[in-house]
């Protein structure tokens, strides 16, 4: 295994910022990335590294809201204390969060030796960038008709059976080439919530689910390949540009449906599946 270079922590960082909110798969782009790069996909340091480095784009999300943040948890703490204050919408969205990122947490923990070893393959990452597309489209036609009857809920109608909703599929995000804001976007059309609802309410589920990941990861990092040097560029450019990132994804999906990112995702899909037929990349 081949110790990893600031240029390949930049590349990395780079591709984790502009991927981990768009729903096109970020541990997927980061996987293709790594075999571009020459290392080992699967190797523990490896996989621990772009766990660790989404901390910088969930730092971008904090900052970006982290006015809605105080907000959700100062609801929350009250309603601990009133009866009355378990009324408001900010309660309930702020349960909404914590009830759907338990899933994820459990699930990612119990099949963690799957996550980091079989499926980090270019041949799963190709097949679920394609078989999800349909997931996406299915749940943008979803939305348009829901959209078209005038039953479509907004931020404050979010209830804790969607946060239970979006965060189990928020699970099949653990799968490479998935995406997970792909999966909790698509729950939550599905749900009945309008698609700025659903995307916020995907970048609030991200916190706790990625951050408890790179925490997690940290154990697996080895200094001979990974120094903290590397690490601290990685996570730094992923800010930046997660930052970025954020502001856009919610401007386009204000107008766009998110079935703009099928053609690229199946694009991707069919291509990789090309060159991994062709011999030019390994899977693994």
């Amino acid at each position: 295994m081949q110790h990893l270079t600031y240029f390949d922590s930049i590349i990395l960082g780079i591709v984790e910022g502009l991927t981990e909110y768009l729903p096109v798969s970020s541990t997927g782009h980061l996987t293709i990335a790594e075999k571009v790069l020459g290392l080992t996909v699967d190797d523990k340091s490896v996989t621990a590294y772009t766990a660790i480095i989404q901390v910088g784009a969930i730092a971008a999300t904090v900052l970006y809201f982290f006015k809605d943040l105080v907000r959700l948890l100062g609801a929350w703490f009250r309603g601990l204390r009133s009866a009355d204050e378990r009324t408001h919408h900010d309660y309930q969205l702020a349960w909404a969060v914590i009830v759907g990122s338990i899933p994820v947490g459990v699930v990612g923990f119990l099949a963690r030796k799957a996550i980091t070893g079989g499926l980090r393959s270019l041949w799963v990452v190709a097949a679920a960038l394609i078989l999800w597309s349909a997931v996406m489209w299915a749940a943008e036609r979803r939305h348009t008709v829901l959209e078209a009857g005038g039953v479509q809920r907004g931020e404050g109608q979010v209830t804790m059976r969607d946060g239970l909703v979006i965060g189990l599929a928020q699970c099949f995000s653990l799968i490479p080439g998935v995406s997970r804001s792909g999966a909790t976007i698509s729950a939550g059309l599905v749900n009945g919530l309008d698609r700025v609802t659903a995307t916020r309410l995907s970048f609030f589920l991200a916190i706790p689910a990625l951050t408890a990941a790179g925490l997690y990861e940290l154990k697996d990092v080895d200094p001979s390949v990974v120094g903290l040097g590397q690490l601290a560029v990685g996570t730094v450019i992923s800010f930046v540009v997660a930052y970025a990132s954020i502001a856009w994804l919610l401007r386009f999906v204000a107008h766009h449906p998110i079935t703009t990112f099928v053609w690229y995702r199946v694009a991707l899909g069919l291509v990789l599946l090309v060159v991994l037929g062709a011999g030019w990349l390994t899977a693994t």
